[in-house]
């Protein structure tokens, strides 16, 4: 497994753990929660999706709800919105990774972490976004 996707899966649990128990971001970058010991550049990735996401969590949430058609935020599963989270924080803010490869590694992880739809309702959000708000990487 790449260090990429192994610091979004860390960063997909992370922001599961601030959406359910309300954690902290501080208490979840320490990474005390996990039972393994990631690289340095595992953790300053995940630290920077999950502090990236949290701060920009506002604008973020606003373009799942205007993609999300049909569906209101608050029925999306905690797993579908951090991944959408994860992603378009990427999209939005992280210019070094092409946007077809954040798309392709969210569907996976809503494929691996999500329910039985997750991949292709992530990746019909994701796709929006893509052409309504990104100019081209």
């Amino acid at each position: 497994m790449g260090h990429r996707r192994k610091a979004r899966e860390t960063a997909l649990q992370g922001l599961y753990m601030h959406e359910i128990g309300k954690s902290d971001v501080e208490t979840i970058i320490r990474f005390d929660w996990l039972d393994e010991t990631l690289s340095d550049e595992i953790k300053n990735f995940a630290v920077t999706l999950i502090r990236g996401v949290v701060s920009n969590i506002d604008r973020i949430d606003s373009l799942i709800s205007a993609y999300s058609k049909n569906w209101k935020p608050e029925r999306l599963t905690v797993i579908d919105k951090s991944i959408l989270r994860l992603a378009i924080f990427e999209m939005l803010f992280i210019e070094d990774i092409p946007t077809v490869v954040t798309i392709n590694e969210s569907i996976e992880l809503g494929k691996t972490f999500g329910g039985e739809n997750s991949g292709q309702f992530i990746n019909g959000i994701l796709d929006a976004v893509k052409k309504n708000e990104l100019k081209e990487k």
